[in-house]
Formats: structure tokens, C-alpha cells, sequence
């Protein structure tokens, strides 16, 4: 276990942060950036699968507390000696801090859900967030949806609805969870758009801190287990560094390969979320669970590449052509 830990660290550590900050124009789609996406995404569900596992001993808010505080301080054993002060300065405090309280809200929803939800299902209904961030866009940032995009959102509460229907293991309150969990992030996501400018080192670390800051306050009135066995410690440390080098791998396959060529493959979390739930907690979803969460998957990858590519319409009518590399 300790050596995963060990590995996320080196692998942050001897990266070229140049390389991250600064995005180069590719003419075609590397397998590296492929890669590193699909690693990401099995890096998140390993931190899934480990919180699934853990929290029927361990209350919600001390496996969310861990968690963040380790991201916290991985990133600033690997980024503080060289960044300093600089890890921390952003044009936009008041938004980095609401980014932190929507992910930290997003991650106590979800480890909620994961306590009583099948991993593949509640993965899958955390994935509707494409289609509440096209929602929440037209609301807040007056961006107008098409008639293509009211039908792929359509599409993707039919998803939910199928996965989420009368009879299914998934049809109980903590569903909802997941729900919100996926509303919080779309939160997040809306005022990612809004801090394109800082480094995306900084806008990495400063919601793992305020996550961590968040749960320190809130885990004193926590009740605690009588016994914390170190395994489980030692796991949960562990899961937490890879998921910290799966949004490091994440950020940087997104900073080497176009963005709406990529983004397909980071679906592959729901299918090594509907693996790792069958053989760790031998939980399969049923064909209507599928189904669903193959709508769901669809109709959200479609309405993201559609974004994607009216940004790359606008910026052609506004700049002219891009150039190719």
C-alpha cells in the first residue's frame, strides 16, 4: 500500500510544472494523454472503492476530513519548496474559496451515497454533472441552451430515472446524495470557468485546503469509533495520495491533448467503478441500472462535446483560424 503512496508523490514531484502551466496547440491526439486520462479516472475510483469500503466502520465527515487533509499536505510538500507564497495568490479569493465549500460539499454528498449506494451506480449518477452545468450555465452565466442540448439533458434524467426507478437497490433517500453531489460539483465547475486565469497548481491546492480546513472544524463534534485500526488509516492516506496524482494526471493529459477528443475517455470511470463494485462488494447493476447508466453517460459526453465545440466556433469568428502546430 505504502509504495502506491510513494509512487503518487515521485510522480508529482518530478513533473515538469512549466510543462503544466503552460498548454501547447496539438495537431493530434497523443496515447499518452489518453493514458493519463484513463489512469486518473482509475485513480479516482480506487479512492471510491476505499471509501465505499470504509465507511460502514467510520463516520462520514473523518473519512472526508482525511482525505482532504492529505491532499492538502501532499501538494504542499510537492509544490511548496519551489512555490511558496506563489501557492496560494489568485486574482479571484472569494471564488477559490466558494470553489473549496462546493467540492467539499460534493465530496461529504458523495461518500454519503457511497455508503449506501452500489459504487457503479452512484458513480454513474454522479456523472450527470455535464447536464447540470449546462443547466446551471444558462442560468448564471446567460449561456443559451440549444434545442440539441434540451434533448440530451432530457436524455439524461431518463438515465437517472432507469437507474433510480421503484424496485432497484439505487431507489432509496440516498440516492439524492448523489444528486446533490453532482449539483455541488456542477457548482464547481461553473466558477472553475471564472478563475481560467490562476495557475492551475493553485486552483488544485486551495479547495484541499479549505476542504481540510472545512472538516478540521467540523470533526471535534464528529462521534468516533472506539477503535481506529492503522490498516484502515493507512488505506485511506493511501487511496487519498492516488487520487491527488489522479487530478495531477488529470490537469496535465487536458494541458497536452484537446480537450473534447479527451473527455470521452475519462467515462471510464463508471466502467471500472461498475468492475471494482462487482468484485470488491459483488454488486452488479441490473440491465435497466445499465441502460441508464449508459444514457446517462452518453447524453452527458455529448452535451460537453457540443460545448466544446461552439467555444472553438467563437473563438474562430472572434480570432480568426487557429494555427496548426
Amino acid at each position: 500500500m505504502a509504495a502506491h503512496g510513494s509512487l503518487a508523490l515521485t510522480l508529482l514531484a518530478g513533473t515538469d510544472m512549466n510543462a503544466l502551466a503552460m498548454p501547447k496547440p496539438l495537431s493530434s491526439l497523443p496515447l499518452s494523454s489518453i493514458a493519463m486520462i484513463v489512469a486518473s479516472v482509475l485513480c479516482f475510483s480506487v479512492l471510491d472503492s476505499t471509501v465505499k469500503y470504509l465507511s460502514p466502520r467510520y463516520p462520514v465527515p473523518l473519512i472526508v476530513w482525511l482525505r482532504w487533509v492529505v491532499q492538502a499536505v501532499a501538494l504542499v510538500i510537492v509544490w511548496g519548496p519551489t512555490m511558496g507564497r506563489e501557492l496560494v495568490r489568485t486574482a479571484q479569493p472569494r471564488v477559490q474559496l466558494a470553489r473549496g465549500l462546493g467540492i467539499i460539499a460534493s465530496s461529504i454528498l458523495f461518500t454519503t451515497a457511497l455508503k449506501y449506494l452500489p459504487l457503479g451506480e452512484a458513480t454513474a449518477l454522479n456523472y450527470s454533472t455535464p447536464l447540470m452545468v449546462a443547466v446551471l450555465a444558462a442560468f448564471v452565466l446567460h449561456e443559451k441552451l440549444t434545442g440539441s442540448q434540451l434533448a440530451f439533458i432530457g436524455a439524461g434524467l431518463v438515465g437517472m430515472l432507469l437507474i433510480v426507478r421503484p424496485g432497484s437497490a439505487v431507489f432509496q433517500p440516498a440516492a439524492f446524495f448523489a444528486l446533490g453531489s453532482a449539483c455541488c460539483y456542477s457548482v464547481f465547475t461553473i466558477l472553475t470557468r471564472t478563475v481560467g486565469g490562476d495557475d492551475p497548481r493553485v486552483s488544485l491546492f486551495i479547495p484541499a485546503v479549505v476542504g481540510a480546513a472545512v472538516m478540521t472544524g467540523i470533526v471535534p463534534f464528529v462521534d468516533r469509533p472506539p477503535e481506529i485500526r492503522a490498516f484502515d488509516v493507512v488505506l485511506l492516506v493511501v487511496g487519498s495520495l492516488i487520487a491527488t496524482c489522479g487530478h495531477f494526471l488529470f490537469i496535465l493529459a487536458f494541458r497536452q491533448g484537446p480537450v473534447a477528443s479527451l473527455t470521452p475517455f475519462s467515462y471510464f470511470q463508471i466502467v471500472f467503478a461498475t468492475l471494482i463494485g462487482w468484485f470488491m462488494f459483488d454488486t452488479f447493476p441490473s440491465g435497466w441500472a445499465l441502460a441508464g447508466m449508459l444514457i446517462i453517460a452518453a447524453s452527458g459526453l455529448l452535451i460537453t462535446l457540443q460545448a466544446r465545440r461552439q467555444q472553438r466556433l467563437d473563438v474562430v469568428t472572434t480570432t480568426g483560424p487557429a494555427a496548426v502546430d
